[in-house]
């Protein structure tokens, strides 16, 4: 297959002046490898909530309509015109989607013939497509005994949760907050924080999620549907000592009550009344839009706090290439383990435009999670 030329599919999504949302899978031709390039067959790759931004937008999904055949499938949705200026900067582009995936190496640059016939993971968008061309700094070679699911999340997920607890450490707090805790990215971060000895504070939302993380060994678990959350929620700051936080779902008061939950438990020991409240600095990271509404602050706790936003990204940029490697490494060395992810079900392209499956799929709902194998 080194020669040969390969066709295959990818899904797009494309913005239109007018205010339409279009979803298509397009034909592609894969040009050949560089001498440090690979070509990848996709075989599993993940629906992140990070990729529901670029794949659906802030399109209006009641208005959705459909068209094309039964393997080649299009739809069409109306971007509200109050949301249509949030994406000035890519109408008109046709985007590939998928921020991750695994597959099978089938053709490999004159450097990187050692590669092929080998399962990596992948990081750098564009994988939901059949084949995938990509630099070889952008894989990991996955462990003999890892299948393309086992490698599909190897990225975000787990280099986001490792992330957590190094800027907790960096920024000189001891335990962490985290929201959306039973999410596959909060089982993990439950894993880790285990190994090293970290107190984490699981905000969930049913008895369902807590008794998940418990039966994980997960220690402090508040259900924030409870009448006596916030109690629940103080005590278990006050003893862990957790003074950041990240939160997953980003609009409404939930931020709001994890600062009020700090300031209690910092002015459950203080010496003196102060009208400023208590200088225990509390921060708050947003890294998710579970909740895409406004974010809602009273600002009764105080001054000493800051909320802001959370990406990989730039931490991965801050930190450097030994830290990164290192991540990476650990994630490859327990990718089974620390870092398993679990999926609701596994679908193919066609099937990720399927109506019933994108409103499966867009409740971006704890426990829900979608994997597409482009070769279905």
């Amino acid at each position: 297959m080194a020669d040969e030329t390969l066709h295959g599919l990818e899904l797009r999504s494309l913005a239109t002046p007018e205010g339409e949302l279009k979803l298509s899978l397009e034909e592609v031709t894969i040009a050949a490898p560089g001498a440090d390039e690979i070509v990848v067959r996709v075989e599993a790759a993940p629906i992140n909530p990070s990729d529901l931004g670029l794949l659906l937008g802030p399109a209006d999904l009641s208005t959705l309509t459909v068209g094309g055949s039964g393997d080649r499938p299009t739809l069409t949705v109306q971007i509200p015109p109050q949301r249509l200026r949030m994406l000035q900067a890519r109408l008109g582009q046709s985007l590939p989607v998928g921020n991750e995936g695994a597959g099978t190496v089938v053709q490999a640059g004159a450097n990187q013939q050692a590669l092929l016939g080998k399962r990596v993971g992948m990081l750098g968008g564009a994988m939901y497509a059949t084949y995938r061309k990509i630099a070889v700094r952008d894989v990991i070679v996955l462990p003999d005994d890892a299948s393309a699911a086992d490698g599909a999340s190897m990225f975000v997920n787990p280099l986001t949760a490792l992330a957590m607890v190094e800027t907790m450490r960096r920024e000189g707090h001891k335990a962490i907050v985290h929201t959306a805790a039973a999410s596959n990215l909060g089982q993990m971060l439950v894993r880790i924080c285990q190994v090293e000895d970290v107190p984490l504070v699981n905000i969930v939302r049913s008895d369902e999620q807590a008794a998940l993380l418990r039966d994980a060994g997960a220690h402090y678990v508040v259900d924030s549907s409870g009448s006596d959350f916030a109690a629940q929620l103080t005590d278990a700051v006050a003893e862990t000592g957790a003074t950041i936080a990240f939160d997953a779902v980003g609009g409404g008061k939930l931020a709001n009550a994890i600062l009020h939950a700090i300031e209690a438990a910092a002015n459950r020991n203080a010496a003196a009344y102060s009208r400023y409240g208590s200088s225990q600095f509390k921060q708050v990271y947003i890294y998710g839009g579970l909740d895409v509404g406004p974010t809602l602050l009273d600002r009764g706790f105080g001054f000493s706090w800051s909320v802001s936003g959370f990406l990989l990204t730039p931490f991965l940029q801050k930190v450097g290439a030994e830290t990164v490697q290192a991540m990476r490494n650990r994630v490859r060395d327990e990718l089974k383990t620390t870092f398993a992810s679990h999926y609701t079900d596994t679908i193919g392209l066609a099937e990720a435009l399927d109506p019933e499956v994108i409103d499966a799929y867009q409740r971006k709902a704890t426990g829900r999670k979608y994997l597409i194998d482009p070769s279905r």
